[in-house]
């Protein structure tokens, strides 16, 4: 941080300050879901139905807006971001039909794939490859801060009416829209010292989705593909499986959520950098893929409570620490395509929003242990692919040593 402009310095503050709100907002509203289902009378697939929306609009929305916003600016696009948020949840909070509740939704995936894609290149524009890694740790320790306070925040709110938290959400995204807005810099220079308007010019002449499916880039998209989905396959039944075979309660996936993400905050700020710097990106990616997949199989023949605890919290620990891996290699992939690049990075985590809540509760339905063979199966191949990665990364000398 000491080698970058004043004005960088800022505009990462703000970026890191932005993230937590609109994370914030995000979460408060995880404790009320089940409460609109019941009073709605809505079946649990019109509540996945609604939540696959979000991940549909995010994927669909990623790329396409990672490329306009190599074309015209980070600013604008993350400023319409926000403000697409605040009205995503200001409808949600009026709403009173499943139509309008979906649409609620389709908005607020829209906001999504405007802004994080958008937030994590400028980033990468702002900074140089030796600060990256921990200014992308920071911002990712915010992403997962606002994760964690919203729900406690939320179950507050909610006690004076279940919609107050998406007025409260909406309120969010409004102060943090007006505060981007007036205090980030419309123009911030690169640690090249090339400008914004020449940086714009060169984008524009190379910002297709062509101009970046090179060999190493088709191998680790695809690996970003099959491990979203292997991470998804875990996480978005994890609360059920825990309850049904362990019967775990309430308060101990409370409290294992809480610790998780008390050491995810730890490991973001204070050791991703260090990390990075000690393994390489794709060496902690590796080990990541390598403790997940244990893990969870550990998870399948576990036979306590302690030994599902401590699995749980090796599991998320790994994939706190894998995200923001993956998305400091990326962005040394291609300095002129950041929004480019990190919107299909976006889209192709969506698929797997999308595709593996849906392949787990299948495969749930049948035997409750199948979620998590299957993900353990998906995790051991990524790991596999990670080797194909650093050996054709090596060949082009796409990342400079």
């Amino acid at each position: 941080m000491k080698n970058l402009s004043k004005e960088a310095r800022r505009s990462i503050i703000i970026l890191i300050f932005s993230t937590f709100l609109i994370c914030l907002g995000i979460s408060i509203v995880i404790p009320v879901t089940p409460f609109i289902k019941r009073e709605y009378g809505y079946s649990t697939t019109d509540m996945g139905i609604m939540t696959a929306l979000f991940a549909l609009a995010q994927f669909i929305t990623s790329p396409i807006v990672g490329r306009i916003s190599d074309k015209m600016g980070r600013k604008p696009m993350m400023a319409l971001g926000l403000f697409f948020y605040m009205i995503s949840e200001l409808i949600f909070a009026m709403s009173n039909t499943l139509w309008l509740f979906n649409f609620s939704r389709i908005i607020g995936g829209i906001s999504a794939g405007m802004f994080v894609p958008t937030s994590m290149a400028m980033a990468a524009d702002m900074t140089s490859i030796k600060d990256r890694a921990k200014v992308i740790g920071w911002i990712s320790a915010s992403f997962s801060g606002g994760l964690i306070l919203g729900p406690g925040i939320g179950g507050v709110l909610a006690s004076f009416s279940y919609k107050t938290p998406f007025w409260a959400a909406s309120a969010l995204g409004l102060i943090s829209t007006i505060f981007l807005i007036i205090f980030l810099p419309s123009k911030t220079p690169r640690p090249d010292g090339i400008t914004e308007e020449e940086s714009l010019e060169s984008r524009g002449q190379k910002s297709s989705i062509m101009s970046i499916l090179n060999r190493p880039m088709v191998i680790f998209f695809s690996m970003i593909l099959v491990s979203a989905f292997g991470l998804q396959l875990f996480e978005s039944i994890y609360s059920i499986y825990v309850n049904q075979v362990f019967n775990f309660s309430l308060n101990n996936i409370a409290l294992v959520l809480v610790l998780n993400g008390v050491i995810s905050l730890f490991l973001q700020v204070a050791l991703f950098d260090f990390l990075v710097r000690k393994l390489t990106e794709i060496r902690l990616i590796r080990w990541c893929f390598l403790l997940g997949a244990v893990c969870v199989l550990w998870i399948v023949l576990a036979h306590s409570k302690v030994e599902v605890f401590i699995a749980t919290l090796v599991i998320f620990s790994a994939f706190d620490l894998l995200r923001p891996a993956i998305t400091t290699l990326l962005t040394k992939f291609g300095d002129d395509n950041q929004g480019l690049i990190n919107g299909v990075n976006m889209s192709l985590t969506s698929v797997g929003n999308i595709i593996g809540p849906i392949i787990a509760g299948m495969l749930m339905d049948r035997n409750t242990h199948y979620p998590y063979i299957f993900a353990a199966i998906m995790l051991i191949i990524s790991f596999l692919v990670t080797f194909t990665v650093n050996s054709v990364i090596k060949n082009s000398n796409q990342i400079s040593k």
